[in-house]
């Protein structure tokens, strides 16, 4: 779970300082650059909720075979 939180951690900050060095760096005008750094903030947090949802049914799948009784 640790090592889980560092890594989403460090998306956030990496996501941060790459957003940032981008507002700095484009050559594109602010309006367009806007609206593709949204889009891609959106795909990020869509994608991480993607993630969160399938460790979530693996999760649930793996506690629901330990708790069916074994026959052995």
């Amino acid at each position: 779970m640790r090592r889980m939180f560092g890594f989403l951690i460090g998306i956030l900050v990496g996501g941060l300082v790459g957003s940032t060095v981008a507002l700095l760096l484009a050559p594109e005008a602010g309006e367009k650059l806007r609206n593709e750094i949204r889009a891609r903030g959106e795909g990020l947090i869509n994608d991480i909720r993607r993630a969160g949802e399938a460790r979530r049914i693996e999760l649930s799948q793996h506690l629901e075979s330990l708790k069916s009784p074994h026959t052995d």
